[in-house]
């Protein structure tokens, strides 16, 4: 198969164009046939003549020598344009043209072809021309070698038979210029390639990409396998044409596809070998400057960086910036040891695949990059532990001396609360703040202890390095020790004040329930005189009743009493309070002398209950005595009756207070109800006065008693009378009450 001497790309405007193409239908000689379609009466003949050229240059002489039939689509165009083309062939292809089939419109040349015979110009064309319709053209091609232009069922597609041209002959200039350099290379090294020290840089490098132009000619080999074997059907007649092919291998040229494709995977396979070895070299020299480059500077500039870090800082504002500048370290650290751990990575690769005399080298290479690696990282793990415990001690130290402070300021203020609730309140935070510095100085010296441990825990140097400076080591000791011990007197100082403070707390919860009990002390004593008052009016039926009256009077004197003692202790035990925390005494201007009130009134009170309890006793007596006797003195019922009405009198007599108050026991009524059973007790009195003188008639002192019987009746007379106006007055004042208990009520209702 002859070459390509056309590039389609130096014509590819010309040949977009279609003046003339190979549609890979076969005339009955099996001769290709060749399309030209005059479209216009613009068609150039330069340009039609180098599409021609380029066409026939892509058959194989094989192809040519069975000869062309060119088929002329003069149906759109001119007699003298077809005559043109027809005259063109003869100086272009003679040599190959069989026949030429020149396709006429219906009527329009009839009378031009009279003036020009094709027939009678055979011989000096060197081929044969026949005008002929379209739908007869099927007498020369067979339908399915023709296209759908002629009724054809043949398909072609220009646009895609040229793209699969210019794909080819790219591919076809592609390989073989890669075949070539890659056929220099690979014999260039030949001579060189046991030198192992040789530098393995592959500065020869093709012009194409191996992959790319294989991956293009397996493709393209792929597309010209398929259209070989999928051909069409043909027509006419009925019968079944063969399988054809309309790129068959004399027009695209499969088996050099093939040959370019299997010539350029050996030597491409030879490249990458050569490739694979020359990279290993360099891999290896790269791989070995690289790990001594990460050594050096680990063991130089990254450790010196370390050493010049030693301080712990002497608060938290330092040891942040020391943190800081760690990170920095830390960051330029990391970035050596990425290296690193991509070093390890190709190294494990290598060892994996490497050979023999590889292998010790690279283990060599991966334990010492290892070695200084590690023992760099716990270098730096070490002296960020020691950096975080030297933060988290001086915090601890600082939140302590913020609580200490706020303690001491605590203690500082003055203490003056408004009650013992107050203080009690105070003294529980006053101790819980006490039990907050306990835990922080606790937590304190924990976590100093740690920062001692991390700082004596840190690894050594390297022997032939010098060591770092223990003076600064010592310093930092001595600086934690003595945070520590300052705490510890901070805080003891502080416990000692908190001593003082709540004993004075706790002596000024104890004077204000002193005052508050003496307070209570004075409204019990109150109730009892408001109960005295009010509810100790009776003064009992008979002689025993109010015996046992007076006697629980006597009790209840002696509860007041208590009442008025305990008071007056609570008092006195209030002064020296207020004597021992050096303030003015609280209860004695005002609890004193209210309690002292009270007392004075109650035992006025006290007393002139006792008075006519004891004024009630003597008259229950002495009438219980007159009445009980059969034969009485007239003395003894006159004493009862004195006895009696001093009681009454009494009775209607207010309690004088020392301030010059009044106060009368009960209501109205129930000193009514009192003064009602005296009453009554005078007048059996009077009754039994009445019974000895009727006695005394009947003994023969008639008239006398007649006498004294009517002074008697006259008396009781008087005493009835006096028993009704007071029974009236008793009934105003009850009514009067009740009036005033209704006025309350509407009050308290509106």
């Amino acid at each position: 198969m002859s070459n390509v001497t056309m590039d389609a790309t130096a014509i590819l405007p010309i040949l977009k164009k279609k003046l003339a193409f190979l549609s890979g239908g076969k005339d009955r000689r099996s001769g290709l046939i060749l399309t030209i379609p005059l479209n216009s009466d613009q068609t150039s003949m330069e340009e039609l003549s180098a599409t021609l050229d380029y066409l026939l240059s892509i058959p194989s002489d094989k192809c040519k020598a069975r000869g062309f039939t060119v088929i002329v689509d003069g149906r759109k165009s001119q007699w003298n344009i077809v005559k043109t083309v027809v005259l063109m062939l003869q100086n272009v292809i003679p040599a190959e043209v069989s026949l030429v089939c020149v396709v006429k419109p219906d009527e329009f040349w009839d009378k031009k072809v009279t003036h020009f015979c094709f027939w009678k110009e055979k011989d000096r064309l060197g081929f044969e021309v026949i005008l002929v319709s379209a739908n007869k053209l099927t007498r020369y091609i067979e339908p399915c070698q023709l296209t759908d232009d002629f009724g054809g069922s043949l398909e072609y597609d220009h646009s895609d038979w040229l793209n699969k041209r210019l794909v080819f002959e790219k591919f076809t200039k592609e390989s073989t210029s890669l075949l070539d350099e890659l056929t220099i290379i690979n014999d260039s090294d030949k001579s060189s390639s046991v030198d192992k020290e040789k530098s393995a840089d592959c500065a020869l490098l093709p012009s194409f990409d191996p992959e790319t132009v294989l991956q293009t000619g397996h493709e393209l080999l792929s597309e010209l396998q398929q259209r070989r074997f999928n051909g069409s059907e043909g027509g006419g007649g009925g019968q079944a044409a063969p399988a054809w092919c309309p790129m068959e291998e004399e027009l695209l040229a499969q088996p050099q596809v093939m040959k370019l494709l299997d010539s350029l995977r050996e030597q491409y396979t030879r490249y990458q070998e050569l490739c694979r070895l020359r990279n290993k070299r360099t891999q290896l020299d790269e791989i070995h400057a690289k790990v001594m480059q990460v050594v050096t500077w680990l063991q130089g500039p990254g450790s010196e960086l370390l050493k010049t870090q030693q301080a712990i800082g002497d608060s938290m504002r330092t040891a942040q910036a020391l943190q800081q500048k760690h990170e920095e370290i830390e960051s330029q650290h990391s970035e050596w040891f990425a290296v690193y751990v991509e070093l390890n990575q190709q190294i494990a690769a290598l060892l994996s695949a490497g050979e023999e005399e590889e292998v010790a080298e690279l283990k060599s290479l991966q334990q010492q990059l290892s070695d200084v690696c590690y023992r760099q990282a716990a270098h730096l793990e070490s002296r960020q532990n020691v950096l975080q415990a030297a933060h988290s001690f001086h915090s601890t130290t600082q939140e302590l001396s913020q609580q200490l402070d706020g303690l001491l300021g605590m203690l500082c203020a003055d203490v003056a609360p408004a009650d013992g609730a107050s203080i009690q309140q105070n003294l529980k935070l006053l101790e819980e703040k006490l039990q907050t510095v306990e835990a922080g100085l606790t937590s304190l010296r924990q976590k100093g202890g740690l920062l001692l441990e991390q700082m004596c825990s840190q690894p050594s140097w390297a022997v032939e390095e010098p060591e770092s400076p223990a003076g600064e080591q010592q310093d930092n000791v001595q600086h934690i020790q003595g945070v520590m011990e300052e705490m510890q007197l901070r805080k003891q100082r502080c416990e000692d004040m908190v001593d003082v403070r709540r004993l004075k707390m706790l002596q000024m919860v104890q004077l204000f329930k002193c005052e508050e009990d003496a307070l209570q002390a004075v409204e019990w004593l109150s109730e009892l005189l408001d109960a005295l008052l009010k509810t100790h009016v009776r003064l009992g039926d008979d002689s025993q009743e109010t015996r046992t009256m007076l006697d629980k009077h006597r009790k209840f004197v002696d509860v007041a009493q208590s009442t008025y003692d305990y008071g007056r202790q609570l008092l006195q035990a209030t002064v020296v309070l207020c004597q021992s925390l050096r303030c003015t005494t609280r209860s004695s201007g005002d609890t004193l002398p209210r309690l002292n009130r009270v007392w004075k009134q109650f035992t006025v009170s006290g007393d002139e209950r006792q008075q006519r309890l004891e004024l009630a006793l003597n008259f229950h007596t002495a009438a219980e005595r007159v009445l009980q006797q059969e034969n009485v003195e007239a003395e003894s019922l006159d004493e009862v009756d004195s006895s009696g009405r001093a009681l009454l009198d009494r009775l209607t007599m207010p309690v004088i207070f020392p301030d010059g108050s009044e106060q009368f026991f009960g209501s109205p009524s129930d000193t009514a109800a009192a003064a009602e059973g005296v009453r009554e007790r005078l007048l059996l009195v009077e009754e039994r006065r009445l019974q000895l003188q009727e006695a005394r008639l009947h003994n023969g002192e008639e008239e006398e008693e007649e006498e004294v019987l009517n002074g008697q009746e006259g008396r009781l007379d008087v005493i009835g009378e006096e028993l009704s106006e007071k029974e009236e007055q008793d009934e105003e004042e009850e009514e009067a009450g009740r009036h005033d208990e209704d006025l309350e009520r509407a009050t308290q209702d509106c």
